[in-house]
């Protein structure tokens, strides 16, 4: 079956809340890829090829309670993938992957990003998302919180590197023991990633050997913090307070207004400096504004940006600009998806090139030799995950600091007519 995608034309008018003054930018997108089971980290190789990971749908294996402690299982099955996309085609060149899901295929824990060092060796990580204690007491030998160098001619990898096990040795953040994942970076022959479960970074050796943390995330420590009505969904159930209840923070010392929440990394980036940027997706309430971008170099770690709301993703282009990935402009919890991508020049200025309009849940980035963004889309609907393809991102600078408050209008759509396969379902694999 082939579709026709929707490329949808947006001029966006951006205000600097403080200067009053307005700056135009002009993107469009288009959707090269659909039908995503938990799209996740994508990547060109040297051949200028489009790879993206799908982290499954779990299956009907062996359970592991989940993170919170509350709510259903997540139970184990083979469904991960890492998807090519080719001229206009998509072809799964990586299956039977480890994947872990909730029952409806949400919540997916499996292939989290792929990365290609110089020589073109693929390497793709895992991710997993609960106690690593409890991997493989109840799951047996798997791959799951790895990274893995995969052979995509023999559908085979190998273990490089366990992250989670990591975690569970050696706890560097002194909290609760928990793994998952998120994404990484090559940097020579060091494989450097960010372990949201664990609330730290992470340097390993191509060769699996070297295995330690660079650094680990503090809390955050939120006054007057808003949260969802009783009752209200979350993933993390147990920290949704009954109506009425006063909130405290399990963290001592804190006054009864005050409420910790977990740093959660989720996407590592190298930039020009030499330094790693780390973005935040924060902890449930998932303030708004909330989320920061870090910066870890020989100097320490400090905080870069900050206004975000739940980032996922970071990526450099060639001259130095920054492009941060919003899952959601809204603390989750309130139902709207919409998401933004965010450019970030060398000297500050912030510039908002898509927000919503189609963006929804969008889970990584990455920047292609054309100049382009790619982005995976609602990366958290099993089945309904797609790659875009943002172009015409070049704008008008604002005249802000990095921190100004950005009002978007978004006006304009226009109907193109393009080829794009969707993906086939993945019980079809």
């Amino acid at each position: 079956m082939k579709l026709k995608p929707l490329t949808i034309t947006i001029l966006t008018f951006c205000v600097a809340a403080f200067s009053g003054m307005k700056a135009a930018s002009a993107a469009s997108f288009s959707v090269i890829a659909d039908g995503l089971y938990n799209a996740g980290g994508l990547s060109f190789s040297p051949d200028g090829d489009l790879y993206v990971t799908e982290a499954g749908i779990g299956g009907s294996g062996p359970c592991v309670p989940p993170a919170s402690g509350q709510g259903d299982s997540l139970c184990y099955g083979t469904s991960g993938a890492v998807t090519k996309i080719e001229n206009g085609k998509t072809e799964r060149i990586l299956t039977g992957l480890p994947s872990l899901a909730l029952p409806d295929g949400t919540g997916a824990g499996g292939p989290r990003d792929i990365q290609f060092d110089a020589t073109g060796k693929p390497y793709v990580l895992i991710g997993y998302g609960a106690n690593p204690a409890f991997r493989d007491r109840n799951l047996g030998y798997t791959d799951l919180g790895k990274i893995i160098a995969p052979d995509f001619k023999t559908n085979s990898w190998t273990s490089v590197a366990d992250i989670a096990n990591y975690e569970l040795a050696n706890n560097p953040d002194g909290g609760d023991v928990g793994s998952n994942p998120l994404g990484f970076v090559i940097d020579g022959n060091k494989l450097v990633a960010v372990d949201a479960g664990a609330n730290d970074l992470l340097s390993v050796n191509t060769g699996g050997s070297n295995l330690q943390a660079i650094t680990t995330f503090p809390e955050d420590i939120l006054t007057n913090p808003v949260f969802p009505p009783s009752g209200s969904p979350s993933n993390e159930r147990a920290q949704v307070p009954s109506q009425g209840e006063v909130v405290r923070s399990p963290t001592a010392g804190l006054r009864p207004s005050q409420f910790a929440t977990q740093p959660v990394p989720s996407g590592v980036a190298k930039g020009p400096d030499g330094a790693y940027y780390i973005s935040q997706f924060t902890g449930f309430p998932f303030p708004e504004g909330g989320a920061k971008i870090y910066r870890v170099g020989a100097d320490g770690t400090s905080v870069f940006a900050d206004g975000f709301t739940q980032l996922t993703d970071l990526q450099f282009d060639p001259a130095g600009n920054l492009y941060a990935l919003q899952y959601a402009n809204q603390s989750a919890w309130k139902g709207n998806f919409d998401g933004s991508v965010i450019k970030i020049a060398a000297d500050g200025t912030r510039t908002t090139l898509l927000s919503g309009n189609g963006l929804e849940s969008p889970s990584a980035l990455t920047i292609g030799a054309d100049g382009a963004v790619y982005v995976t889309n609602r990366g958290d609907r099993p089945g309904q995950g797609q790659v875009l393809r943002i172009e015409n991102i070049k704008s008008v600078p604002e005249p802000s600091s990095a921190f100004g408050v950005l009002a978007i209008a978004a006006l304009g759509v226009a109907w193109l007519h393009k080829k794009r396969i969707p993906q086939p379902p993945i019980n079809e694999l």
